[in-house]
């Protein structure tokens, strides 16, 4: 075609750079349009990632062990309660913050190690900073943090720092109950006490809590005293108990040093031992007490019956002797307050060895304790039991025994002698025992006897004016590599009250004590635990509401049993 018109020439070119400019115009708007759309694209899939993809790698993480260690919280169910015979708290389940980190969300692990670990000082910066550059995706840093340690860290601001939220033990008593209630680890798995003998009950999460048998009250008493005596004989520690003599209940239980259940890695290891019921000891003239009623109850002789006492026995390369010898016959109750050994082991010779074996075996003194936790001591019996140990035993030197059967037993030879077995989980109902190990009678000779030992030997400093309280005193060299150490006691003192109708027991054990100006220099049962003992009994007795007798108690039921009487006589 000719452009023959200058303006049609003019207006061509306008119309091309017009054209040019729209086209340039077009393909811009082209390549912005396709820059957002990659944008959007780009922070679409970003949050798909951290939202969904992130999400699930964190709900199944890398590490087996972290998987089972983390439930989650609609899996979750509270530990349940547990409490004292009057319902006090003894341990609770609280919902804590727990600290964790994703290391591929660390903005600056650097920063993040040396904050953590001015928060947490127990941490290692070089530990922590290593896992927070790790490969994983879910890593603890510290569980159950305070509510002022988990603001602290937030306070860092590193976008990998979260928190998981689980259940925290807490014992409201703390190391007062620590050895029975026991303890759990960070995870809330049983340990020890009746947190781990429960533990399948416990982790159902049942709303009604497990009652035990203590009373908190006297659970403090008993602690009280017992710490007291440790402390004022600079002793390596000591046990007690309280029981019911009918229902077998413990009503306290103290292993002292005791520790914090809330750290009890933190604790010695003698610290973590129940003395009460795992450890077992010699605990010398208590033993006096069966192998008395066994003679009774046996051989049905009379309280008159004399035992010569006035040398000691020599048998084979051993030799009896009495601590404080009286070197005369001496009748049974005397045998009984003086604590004679040369007596006691006359009066094992006259049971007998099948005998006597039987008899403690059927007080549950040679066989490990039936209860219901598991830190439980197996009693140390000769083996084979020679006539020697027919001897000795029967006035507890060879023969070690936890704390929990002791009580248990003398409470079994005071209640009209029906059998006693020791629980620490409250029953709906009264705990009823038709097996009978001694008569109705031998169980009234018995506490007269030990009235006697109260009010005329060795037990004095137990007595409680109003109480009509009745024991023996135990004094036992321990033994170490085939000997006995005369310096290293275990001192002991077993109570029961009011005499006339038996209700409790106390026993106070204190392990190696050491005499002191207002003890003359004696760290016998008498002096160490018969006045930890008396003064148990001075609190507790108000408490479970029992008035004292006001004037002079009437004993002459209790003293016809205890008269030193010719032998025959009775």
């Amino acid at each position: 075609m000719t452009l023959s018109h200058p303006f049609q020439r003019k207006t061509l070119k306008i119309m091309g750079e017009r054209g040019s400019t729209l086209a340039l115009a077009r393909g811009r708007l082209v390549l912005l349009s396709a820059v957002f759309s990659l944008f959007f694209i780009v922070i679409t899939i970003r949050a798909f990632d951290v939202m969904v993809l992130q999400g699930t790698m964190k709900a199944s993480f890398s590490n087996k062990d972290e998987q089972s260690m983390v439930v989650r919280d609609k899996d979750k169910v509270r530990r349940s309660d547990i409490v004292d015979r009057n319902g006090v708290l003894l341990a609770t389940s609280l919902r804590v913050a727990s600290l964790y980190a994703d290391p591929k969300l660390i903005s600056d692990p650097a920063g993040s190690a040396k904050g953590l670990v001015r928060i947490f000082p127990e941490l290692v910066y070089g530990e922590v900073l290593q896992k927070l550059q790790s490969e994983g995706r879910f890593i603890w840093v510290r569980r159950n943090l305070t509510p002022d340690e988990q603001y602290r860290v937030l306070e860092i601001g590193d976008p990998g720092l979260s928190f998981r939220y689980e259940d925290k033990r807490i014992y409201p008593e703390g190391a007062l109950t620590s050895h029975i209630v026991g303890y759990t680890d960070v995870d809330g798995r049983g340990l020890g006490g009746i947190e781990r003998a429960f533990n399948n009950l416990l982790v159902t999460g049942e709303e009604a809590p497990l009652e035990l048998t203590l009373d908190i009250r006297i659970q403090h008493i008993l602690r009280r005293e017992l710490k007291k005596a440790v402390s004022d004989f600079r002793a390596k520690g000591g046990a007690g108990l309280v029981m019911d003599v009918k229902s077998g209940e413990v009503l306290a239980s103290v292993s002292y040093p005791d520790f914090d259940p809330h750290h009890p890695g933190h604790a010695a290891a003698e610290n973590l031992f129940n003395r009460a019921t795992l450890g077992v000891y010699e605990l010398g003239s208590t033993f006096k007490i069966f192998s008395t009623a066994a003679l009774l109850d046996l051989k049905n002789v009379a309280l008159g019956k004399k035992f010569d006492a006035t040398e000691p026995i020599k048998y084979g390369h051993f030799l009896i002797r009495d601590y404080h010898p009286q070197k005369r016959k001496l009748t049974i109750p005397e045998v009984f307050i003086y604590s004679s050994n040369i007596g006691s082991a006359l009066i094992g010779e006259m049971i007998g060895t099948e005998d006597l074996k039987k008899f403690y075996a059927d007080l549950g003194l040679l066989d490990a304790a039936n209860i219901e936790i598991g830190e439980v001591g197996k009693p140390i019996v000769p083996d084979p039991w020679r006539d020697i140990n027919t001897l000795t035993a029967s006035y507890g030197h060879g023969i070690a025994v936890s704390p929990l059967q002791l009580i248990t037993a003398v409470s079994t030879i005071v209640n009209e002698g029906y059998f006693v077995s020791p629980t620490f989980i409250k029953s709906s109902g009264p705990a009823e025992s038709v097996f009978q190990i001694v008569s109705p009678e031998t169980s009234k000779k018995m506490r007269g006897l030990l009235r006697l030992v109260v009010t005329e030997g060795t037990g004095g400093n137990a007595d409680v004016p109003g109480y009509l309280v009745g024991g023996k005193t135990g004094t036992a060299e321990k033994s170490a590599d085939g000997s006995y150490d005369r310096k290293k006691l275990i001192s002991s003192f077993i109570a029961v009250f009011p005499m006339d109708a038996p209700r409790y027991a106390v026993f106070v054990m204190v392990d190696e004590p050491k005499g002191t100006r207002e003890s003359f220099g004696y760290a016998t049962g008498g002096w160490v635990a018969a006045p930890a003992a008396g003064r148990v009994i001075a609190s507790m007795a108000p408490l479970l509401g029992m008035v004292p007798e006001q004037g002079p108690i009437p004993e002459e039921p209790l003293k016809r049993y205890i008269a030193h009487e010719e032998e025959g006589s009775l």
